[in-house]
């Protein structure tokens, strides 16, 4: 394509400054760590063309220490190309072949190495760039998400047993139900969080079977039949984490089925999170107008106008995270439809949004865990707020029935009094009322063989 001026100082060539000059659109590069698996795979690569005999061996080394080099990150200055460029990432894997050609080179000292027929054997970017966006996503799950989920689920598992002797008001409809402890409130938040990590790993099993090996259209074009396998085997090693060829790499690369079927998994989790985090400011709502059944950490005062307002502002965060993965949710989901024939042709943007959301959950989840779940407290009102609770009617019903208990909550409703004053009133024994409307009780299955229903 003619002539073309690159500066003095990059490790890149012609194509990757025609690339930087075609795309000014965003002034967003591909994240660290999708620089880091491209660079992994063409350390794998070039290690496996070695031992088959596909490149010269000091070629092949030289290629292997660039890559490793590039994949520890001090070259990431090399890599200026805009995400939103060609839609397989071609410039972007031209970029790498170059960066790493360059630096080669200079392992070699001065033996020219070619970007394309040696750093990119046995490749395409139709197969290294969806390769490197699902080995990228995986790793930040290993690194980043998983830790912060686990680290999360102990603080909650830990508040369900300091909270366990905490008994309050349940709620359904946002209206007062029959007693609940607090510590079974945190069971159930616990419980997310167990199915969220199952989630995460499930994701991460689906996103560690990759398209290497697929090359152009899925054929395997210009590829050792042997490469791919010996590949994945390569950078199992790398990465801590087993990496398997596609079964079907016509569907692996002409497809977002992965990518997408992943980011559910994340975006389920986030909103695990939200429902956690809401309840957790609903009950931490006041400290006098509203709930105040737990005390959040003071982290920050809350306002410029009003003294001593404390927010939070931990919980906000996170949850502007949240609407930020179903943001990107519906970025990945429509970028299928840049799948035509045997390519996707929109892998670069779901890269950028499916790393986004992994890396910005686990940090918001580790800030949510450290600054709120962990310094959080249960205050006296909840346990306070029970015996004057209506729904202690239901306990009722298999003494009186359904009809004359809800005629009980409605004259203490009416009259503000307690559904236990008005039970005595009406000739209920003390003591059965006792058993009956002790709300420790009322919290596990009360029913026994042969009891009457209501």
């Amino acid at each position: 394509m003619g002539e073309m001026e690159v500066p003095g100082e990059a490790l890149y060539g012609a194509s990757t400054q025609r690339a930087v000059l075609n795309f000014p659109i965003s002034g967003q590069r591909f994240p660290r760590r999708f620089i880091r698996a491209l660079a992994l795979i063409k350390l794998a690569a070039a290690e496996t063309n070695g031992a088959l005999g596909l490149l010269d061996a000091d070629v092949a080394a030289a290629i292997s220490a660039a890559a490793g080099d590039v994949a520890a990150g001090p070259h990431d200055e090399h890599f200026p190309i805009d995400i939103y460029q060609t839609g397989s990432g071609t410039s972007t894997n031209t970029n790498m072949n170059e960066v790493i050609a360059h630096l080669a080179s200079a392992h070699l000292g001065g033996r020219k190495v070619h970007p394309n027929d040696e750093v990119n054997r046995c490749q395409s970017s139709n197969d290294t760039i969806p390769t490197a966006l699902q080995l990228s996503a995986a790793m930040a799950i290993e690194e980043a998400l998983i830790p912060a989920l686990e680290r999360l689920h102990t603080a909650l598992v830990a508040k369900e047993q300091e909270l366990w002797p905490v008994v309050k008001t349940g709620r359904t409809h946002l209206q007062d139900a029959t007693p609940i402890r607090l510590g079974q409130e945190f069971r159930g938040y616990a419980g997310q969080l167990e199915e969220s990590l199952r989630r995460a790993r499930a994701a991460q099993a689906e996103l560690l079977s990759v398209p290497l090996g697929g090359t152009a259209v899925g054929t395997g074009i210009n590829a050792h039949p042997e490469y791919a396998f010996r590949a994945c085997a390569r950078l199992s090693s790398l990465i801590g984490l087993t990496v398997r060829e596609a079964s079907n790499h016509f569907h692996a690369q002409a497809t977002l089925d992965v990518p997408i079927a992943a980011h559910g998994a994340v975006r389920t989790i986030a909103l695990s999170l939200w429902k956690i985090a809401s309840d957790v400011r609903l009950m931490g709502m006041g400290p006098r107008a509203g709930l105040a059944e737990l005390a959040l950490p003071e982290t920050q005062p809350g306002s410029s106008i009003m003294p001593g307002k404390v927010n939070p502002v931990i919980v906000e965060s996170l949850t502007m995270v949240v609407a930020r993965v179903v943001g990107n949710d519906a970025t990945i989901a429509f970028g299928q439809t840049g799948s035509f024939l045997e390519l996707n042709v929109m892998l670069p943007v779901t890269a950028a949004a499916l790393l986004e959301s992994i890396d910005l959950l686990a940090a918001a989840a580790t800030n949510f865990s450290a600054r709120c779940i962990e310094g959080l407290i249960a205050t006296e009102r909840g346990p306070q707020l029970v015996e004057q609770g209506l729904m202690l009617a239901t306990a009722l019903v298999p003494l009186i029935g359904y009809d004359e208990a809800a005629k009980l909550a409605k004259d203490a409703l009416k009259s503000g009094r307690t559904i236990r004053e008005l039970a005595l009133e009406r000739g209920l024994d003390p003591t059965e009322l006792d058993r009956l409307l002790d709300p420790v009780a009322m919290t596990e299955p009360s029913l026994t063989e042969g009891s009457a229903g209501g």
